[in-house]
């Protein structure tokens, strides 16, 4: 049998999050060519991906040619291809407005759209239309900026970006501290699947992994797996005195308001540890992207475990246990974006 040969090139963080953007935006055959070098990037090779798609091998190889050749740009249809379309760009444009106006009805927007343009279009077509605008159909998602002190937000804002200066010039460590849970319910309930086909995984139970963890800017990770734990500030309290004891010059450590920041057990500590050279700061609250420890856990849950570790607890425990330990060299974050 023939050893695969042909892959694409190792793909940036900022390439997978325009491939992933393009599946969402672009018709289906530009949605292929963006997953078809997701795939190759994940190792899969040209006959499996053309297996996938049910196309001939070669097409495979032109879209990962032109992906290597133009980026982006290769993956897209080429203008004056396919049908004209029913909207014009001025009609495509009010469209889109219309939609954004009652981002929740398509149909009360089509009635709309047919009075404004003359034009009846399906909701197929009004779906091409706000893809192709930069529209994409997902949850509300519901935000704690309108609880928070605008005022303190900026002030911390602009401190962390003294801090981060102070630790790339080597005077400080800085590090985020948090912590997550991990439970057999994932993050990603969807997946590319046969046709005919559906990938199950076991119904979630109540069982739970939770991590703290200190993570710094360059990737230094100091993690705490705890197998069916309730988090206390006498937990919290022992990992902070753990990085003391580690301690090569002084160290800030970011941290958000959480109960078992703020109780007392937790407070009566810090003039312990600043006497030894490590300090805490307390992001204010509803502030949860200045801890940016918070990028670690979503790329976790979101890109790097993979589906496998939903088929039990003890599956989910080993690929934590290697997502974990990959991070500083297999996983890394771009946090210059």
């Amino acid at each position: 049998m023939k050893t695969p040969t042909k892959f694409v090139n190792e793909l940036t963080r900022k390439q997978r999050e325009e491939l992933y953007q393009l599946m969402k935006t672009g018709n289906e055959q530009v949605r292929r060519r963006a997953h078809s070098t997701l795939l190759s990037a994940r190792g899969y090779s040209v006959d499996e991906i053309a297996d996938i798609y049910e196309v001939d091998r070669d097409t495979v190889s032109i879209w990962l040619d032109n992906w290597e050749d133009q980026g982006i740009v290769g993956l897209q249809d080429q203008a004056g291809r396919g049908r004209k379309p029913i909207l014009n760009e001025q009609e495509q444009r009010e469209a889109i407005k219309i939609v954004e106006k009652d981002p929740r009805s398509s149909k009360h927007a089509l009635a709309k759209i047919e009075a404004k343009t003359g034009k009846k279009i399906s909701a197929d077509t009004l779906k091409e239309v706000l893809k192709k605008g930069g529209k994409t159909w997902k949850r509300l998602r519901r935000s704690p900026r309108g609880k928070r002190n605008e005022t303190e937000f900026r002030a911390a804002q602009r401190e962390l970006a003294g801090f981060r200066a102070q630790a790339a010039a080597g005077e400080i460590d800085l590090y985020y501290f948090d912590g997550a849970g991990f439970t057999l319910d994932p993050c990603v309930p969807y997946a590319w699947q046969t046709v005919g086909e559906t990938i199950e995984i076991p119904a979630a139970t109540s069982d739970r992994l939770s991590v703290l963890a200190f993570f710094s800017l360059d990737h230094r990770l100091h993690p705490f797996v705890f197998d069916k734990v309730t988090i206390t500030s006498e937990l919290v309290i022992a990992c902070f005195d753990y990085l003391c004891q580690r301690l090569t010059k002084p160290a800030l450590v970011v941290i958000d308001q959480a109960p078992v920041h703020t109780s007392d057990e937790f407070q009566a500590r810090l003039k312990g540890w600043e006497a030894c050279g490590l300090y805490v700061y307390p992001i204010p609250a509803y502030s949860p992207e200045l801890n940016l420890i918070e990028i670690l856990w979503r790329m976790i849950k979101y890109h790097w475990l993979p589906l496998k570790a939903y088929e039990s607890y003890k599956a989910l425990m080993r690929a934590l246990y290697e997502v974990l330990k990959g991070v500083g060299s297999k996983y890394q974050i771009d946090f210059a974006r």
